[in-house]
Formats: C-alpha cells, sequence, structure tokens
C-alpha cells in the first residue's frame, strides 16, 4: 500500500491486471472459532461448501472484477478466531475497509465475541478517522450463521442480532447458511452497496472468469461470446500473497502523516 494515487498490480501466470488504489479494498471477516467464517468465504469464491473443519490461523484471497469497463480489487482477510496475536487483528481491522462478523446461532458464546469485536472495530477506527478526518462510513454485516439447524438448537434470538444493527444505517443483520446457501448473496450484495461499491460483486451478478483470460480481463471491450449481454467479471488471483505487515503499517502511518496528525499518532499504534 502506498499513496492513492498509485496503481496496484495484481500478478498472477500470464496476466498483469492493474486496479486504481481508489478502486481496490479490503474485506475482513472475523468471529469466534467454528462459526463458518471460512465456509462463507468459500460460498462468496467458488460456491461450494466443504464439510471438513480446517481451523484457520490466516487466509488471504483477491478476487479482480471487469465491472463495464473498470477494474476493482477485492481483498479478503479470512481470520483466526483464536486470535492468538492481538496486534494482528487490531492491524486487520485498522486497514480493513469493509467488515463481515460471523456468529453461529447455536453458540451464545460466539454471539458475545461479535458484540465485543463490533466495540473494538469501532473505536479502532473512530481513532483513525479522527487522526486522518476520514468521514467515510464503516459497512459493516453482522452474520448469524448455521440458521438451517433445527430451532431447539438455537441459542440466540433473531431480535438480539437486529439489536445489534438498529442504531447505525450502515451496519446490517443476516441470519445465513453457508452449507445451505441460504441468504450468503444477499448478504453480499447488502454489503457492497451499503459501501457504494458495484452490486455486481455480489457472487451471482457477475461472470466467473479463469485466469487464462488474464490478459484480456481487464480491456474495456473484454466480452465473452455466450454472454454478449453480460459486462461484469470476476477472477479469483490464485498467486495472491497478504501484503506484508510492514507494508500494512506503511499504510497505516502515511494516511495519518498525510493529514499532519503525526504528533499524536501513538494513540493508533499497533500495540
Amino acid at each position: 500500500f502506498q499513496d492513492q494515487a498509485m496503481m496496484k498490480t495484481m500478478s498472477g501466470g500470464n496476466c498483469n491486471l492493474n486496479v486504481p488504489a481508489k478502486n481496490s479494498y479490503r474485506m475482513v471477516v472475523l468471529g469466534a472459532s467454528r462459526v463458518g467464517k471460512s465456509s462463507i468465504v468459500s460460498r462468496f469464491l467458488n460456491g461450494r461448501f466443504e464439510d471438513q473443519y480446517t481451523p484457520t490461523i490466516e487466509d488471504f484471497h483477491r478476487k479482480v472484477y471487469n465491472i463495464r469497463g473498470d477494474m476493482y480489487q477485492l481483498d479478503i482477510l479470512d481470520t483466526s478466531g483464536n486470535h492468538p496475536f492481538p496486534a494482528m487483528r487490531r492491524l486487520s481491522i485498522l486497514t480493513g475497509d469493509v467488515f463481515i462478523l460471523v456468529f453461529s446461532l447455536d453458540n451464545r458464546e460466539s454471539f458475545d465475541e461479535v458484540k465485543r469485536l463490533q466495540k473494538q472495530i469501532l473505536e479502532v477506527k473512530s481513532c483513525l478517522k479522527n487522526k486522518t478526518k476520514e468521514s467515510a462510513d464503516l459497512p459493516m454485516v453482522i452474520c448469524g450463521n448455521k440458521n438451517d439447524h433445527s430451532e431447539i438448537y438455537r441459542k440466540v434470538r433473531t431480535d438480539e442480532g437486529e439489536n445489534l444493527v438498529s442504531s447505525d444505517e450502515n451496519c446490517a443483520y443476516f441470519e445465513v447458511s453457508a452449507k445451505k446457501n441460504t441468504n450468503v448473496d444477499e448478504m453480499f450484495y447488502v454489503l457492497f452497496s451499503m459501501a457504494k461499491l458495484p452490486h455486481e460483486m455480489s457472487p451471482s451478478l457477475h461472470r466467473k472468469i479463469s485466469i487464462q483470460y488474464g490478459d484480456t480481463f481487464q480491456q474495456k471491450s473484454f466480452r465473452m461470446r455466450r454472454v454478449k449481454d453480460m459486462d461484469a467479471y470476476g477472477m479469483i488471483s490464485p498467486f495472491a500473497r497478504r501484503p506484508s505487515v510492514n507494508s500494512d503499517l506503511k499504510y497505516i502511518k502515511s494516511k495519518v502523516l498525510r493529514e499532519g496528525q503525526s504528533r499524536e499518532r501513538e494513540k493508533c499504534t499497533v500495540q
């Protein structure tokens, strides 16, 4: 991450995609362990659900879009539910643009964790906003997963989840099932709408393109013969790597310094 005027480059195989920094965003997925964070990400990226549980340390994905000739980049940070390194979680929050907080409807403790995360995100981003004088909103979705389970297993009422978002027009609540793919696409549609991003970034509203089309992907005239009427395409980068911690720290520091607020920046440092 450098100055906002620079171009971000995504290289993979024989393709080289340049995305304007203003069209590059990071989505951060947070929540307790075993609530289905990675399953929701998998639904978003591949439309698949994996039955086998594999603990997440931290997974990074990148999806690039050509939407009506304009390039967009969405980096997805799927975080650990154990958060063994609080400073890393804080850095993830500082660098995030949109957030998904996930809990399991059959697990009261995971709901309590989402409440703590919501409070932490608002505090951390408020600190950064004060330093940079940004006026941008903070799009966030609180997601109750596993609504395919029987009601007898439910530990969190719908109205409790709705109460968490009732006072914030940039925060929405959804009850979803990553397993059954229920309300997942609708949830992403609303999240991108709140973030003022093209709604075609939602999984069902763009054509999935493989890496072999990378060389022509960014051309404004790019079209697929069988979908001539569609003008939105998405491609997963198979070689994307998470920016280094040093890069993220420089990104946050540059945002603060650009506003001439460096004297108090220790209040927003990663601890």
